[in-house]
């Protein structure tokens, strides 16, 4: 069942999106894969630092919102909590994982680019609808 706009619990997706922001920054630092996707982008410290984070992180949210809000739409609550966490990890998978290895294929990228930067929008999605689902 699809929800309407109107339906949509705010606090489930300010949260899912929050959550999912925060595991980026967790997934993208020193302590875990901050080395081999920088490794595997060509970037630098230099470069990360020449860039502006309020644009960088301010649009990553936005797009971390964006992508709760659709979850929210298009996510069935009345599923079981494993069945709902099972269509997050789904769309991580076979939607987001595949498309991004799609294109890495053509453009050449490592392997280890597309493993680092999948495996994160996989657990994303799969916490989305994880959230939304135990704040329904």
């Amino acid at each position: 069942m699809i929800l309407s706009f109107e339906a949509l619990n705010l606090w489930a997706i300010i949260l899912a999106a929050l959550s999912s922001f925060m595991l980026g920054g967790i997934w993208y630092s020193p302590m875990l894969f901050q080395k081999a996707w920088m490794e595997g982008c060509g970037l630098t410290e230099l470069d990360l630092q020449a860039s502006d984070p309020k644009m960088t992180f301010g649009v990553a949210f936005l797009l971390s919102l964006l992508s709760a809000v659709f979850m929210a739409v298009m996510l069935d609550l009345s599923l079981s909590l494993l069945a709902a966490t099972g269509v997050g990890l789904g769309v991580g998978i076979f939607f987001v994982a595949c498309s991004l290895g799609i294109s890495y294929i053509f453009e050449q990228r490592p392997m280890k680019l597309f493993l680092v930067n999948g495996g994160y929008h996989v657990l994303q999605f799969t916490l989305i609808a994880f959230i939304l689902k135990i704040m329904s």
